[in-house]
C-alpha cells in the first residue's frame, strides 16, 4: 500500500522541484547580475524549499520505477538516464544550498563566490531540463506513471 501510494504521487510531487529549481535559477542569476539583494534572498529561500521537494520527487520516482513492470531495453535506458539526472540534480542542489547557506552565515557571499552562483544556477537549470525531458519521454513513449497498463491488463 505505502509503496503504491508513493509511486502514484510521483507525477504530482515532481512538478514542485521542477518549478522551484527553474525559478530559483532564473531569480538567482537576475539577482546577482542586477545586484538585487531582495532577489538574492528570495532565490535562497526558493532553493531551500526546492531541495526538500526534490528529495520527495526522487523518493517517489524510485518507487514508481520499481512498481512499473513493463521495462524493455529502450525504456530501461531512458529510466537510467532520468534517474541519473534526477540524482545529480538532487545532490548538486543540496550542495549548492549548503554552500550558499554557509556563505551567507559567514558573510562571504560576495565577489567571485557570489558570481560563481550564476554558473551553479545554470547547471541546476540544465539538470532540471534534462531530468524533465527524460521523465517526460518515459511517460509519453512508454506510459510510465499512467493507467495505460492497468487498462491493458483489465482487457
Amino acid at each position: 500500500m505505502e509503496s503504491s501510494f508513493l509511486a502514484d504521487i510521483h507525477t504530482k510531487v515532481v512538478h514542485f522541484p521542477v518549478a522551484l529549481l527553474a525559478t530559483y535559477s532564473v531569480i538567482e542569476i537576475i539577482g546577482i547580475m542586477f545586484r538585487r539583494e531582495f532577489l538574492s534572498r528570495t532565490a535562497l529561500l526558493i532553493l531551500c524549499i526546492a531541495v526538500v521537494t526534490a528529495f520527495f520527487a526522487v523518493l517517489t520516482g524510485n518507487q514508481a520505477a520499481a512498481n512499473f513492470a513493463y521495462w524493455n531495453d529502450e525504456s530501461s535506458y531512458l529510466l537510467n538516464q532520468h534517474q541519473n539526472y534526477a540524482t545529480y540534480l538532487l545532490w548538486f542542489s543540496v550542495c549548492a544550498c549548503a554552500f550558499r547557506l554557509y556563505l551567507i552565515i559567514k558573510k562571504r557571499f560576495a565577489g567571485y563566490l557570489k558570481y560563481s552562483f550564476i554558473l551553479i544556477a545554470s547547471v541546476i537549470l540544465f539538470l532540471v531540463i534534462q531530468t524533465g525531458l527524460h521523465g517526460g519521454d518515459l511517460v509519453k513513449k512508454f506510459g510510465v506513471g499512467t493507467d495505460l497498463y492497468k487498462i491493458i491488463e483489465a482487457e
